[in-house]
């Protein structure tokens, strides 16, 4: 079993006596005991109200039955996305991303404050699979046939799209990608919006390794567009209100399935998530985890049916 597994027990014991979060990119999600209003789950209450399963049994030997022993496990996402992967005030990450992530570890028996959260970011997912960083990863991480080849993906929860954020008012007057042929767009290295505006819009690519790191060039004018999936980018036109908008009102020109990468080969794990999103389809968990986080911006959307390959 993968080494975060078999440091399990000890990093549960280390995340009860750090209950306020740590440092940016690995950091307990406990929040403080006299909250008291469910943001936290020292008075019991799981923040995204999910009842924690009891006692769970799973067949001897599988990834699920290491990970309810160990009553902890570790989840890759972002720190950085807005409605999805945000550091909160307490330290830990919040998000639709977070919520989903959060509903796994439930049902393998593991509280909120199981979890230790670890910053991955686009470029490093599959290393961090891979290496034992982390147990799975869910960030805002798209399904493909190259990625399949260094993880396997439970999913998809979600259905993104392409988009493109200029500034307030679109000085440069861009209509969609087409208008983007040798202009300077940012986006992130090794994700799959900048490959796509490169190889089909010969836009010049301004990387970075955090799309929040994009926002000061596009307030310079360092470069004329942002992109990367619709519902990141109207994070940050709702976190920024005055300073960015939405091209075309966020019209989409790629589908984009969000998934949750695991280690590949694990064909146990993967059904055992499937079939908690499914299940979390059926009773209206996944729409409310939705509500409570991105659809205070974006409209609550028809989950897509996990492709279990």
């Amino acid at each position: 079993m993968r080494s975060k597994l078999t440091l399990g027990v000890a990093a549960f014991a280390v995340l009860a006596l750090t209950a306020c979060g740590g440092p940016a990119g690995t950091t307990s999600s406990e929040a403080p005991e006299e909250s008291g209003d469910g943001g936290g789950t020292a008075s019991g209450e799981h923040p995204y109200g999910l009842e924690v399963v009891e006692s769970p049994e799973f067949e001897e030997g599988t990834t699920m039955a290491a990970f309810a022993e160990a009553g902890s496990i570790t989840i890759g996402t972002k720190f950085d996305q807005p409605l999805f992967g945000l550091v909160g005030p307490d330290g830990a990450p919040e998000g639709f991303d977070v919520a989903v992530g959060s509903l796994i570890a439930a049902e393998l028996g593991i509280p909120f404050d199981g979890i230790e959260w670890e910053e991955t970011v686009s470029a490093n997912r599959e290393t961090f699979i891979q290496n034992g960083n982390v147990d799975m990863v869910v960030a805002t991480y798209t399904i493909n046939d190259a990625r399949k080849e260094a993880v396997d993906f439970a999913g998809p929860y979600y259905e993104a799209g392409q988009a493109l954020m200029v500034a307030a008012g679109n000085p440069e007057g861009i209509t969609g990608p087409e208008d983007l042929a040798g202009q300077p767009v940012c986006s992130v290295e090794g994700s799959t919006p900048a490959a796509h505006i490169v190889d089909e819009y010969d836009a010049t690519l301004v990387p970075t390794d955090a799309y929040s790191n994009c926002l000061d060039p596009l307030r310079n004018g360092q470069v004329v567009a942002v992109t990367t999936d619709n519902v990141i980018l109207a994070g940050f036109v709702d976190q920024n209100a005055g300073e960015f908008e939405l091209v075309a009102e966020g019209e989409t020109f790629t589908a984009e399935p969000y998934g949750i990468g695991i280690e590949k080969g694990d064909d146990e794990f993967r059904t055992f998530i499937n079939d908690t999103l499914e299940a979390a389809y059926e009773d209206g968990r996944m729409a409310s985890l939705w509500e409570q986080t991105a659809g205070t911006v974006l409209p609550t959307p028809e989950f897509p049916t996990p492709d279990r390959y």
